[in-house]
């Protein structure tokens, strides 16, 4: 275990969120703060980099004018971005940080553009999982 893993895991203490899972011999945490719509949010610490990724929601069916809507709505998100899986069915909120530098405040801007993002976006995500 890493003191990069054991920095991050006493920031999202110190944030009050709730850590559902840990593996320790991945480096990985899954947190949720239900209240903000955080759910199984997966923090993933690698050799130099925290990958934070989140499941927003299953597409039916994708379309360009979805995914169109999905890259403008990505210029506005002030930390991390929309991708997709593999399949192009899962559409995920994902971000990188420096673990070298990290520090609390700068953990906790990249969760709160994600609960920013559902709390402005939650009605168009759901409508395109209905799309």
């Amino acid at each position: 275990m890493s003191e990069h893993f054991l920095k991050v895991k006493e920031y999202l203490l110190n944030l009050e969120y709730q850590i559902v899972s840990e593996d320790v011999n991945e480096e990985i945490l899954v947190i949720n703060q239900e209240e903000d719509g955080i759910s199984n949010l997966v923090i993933d610490c690698e050799d130099s980099i925290i990958i934070i990724e989140g499941l927003l929601i299953e597409l039916e069916k994708g379309s360009e004018d979805i995914y169109k809507a999905l890259l403008v709505k990505n210029r506005e998100i002030v930390h991390g971005a929309f991708v997709l899986d593999e399949s192009g069915r899962k559409l995920i909120f994902r971000d990188t940080l420096q673990l070298e530098t990290l520090d609390q405040n700068e953990l906790e801007a990249s969760i709160n553009s994600l609960k920013l993002l559902l709390s402005e976006y939650s009605e168009e995500l759901i409508n395109f999982s209905k799309a």
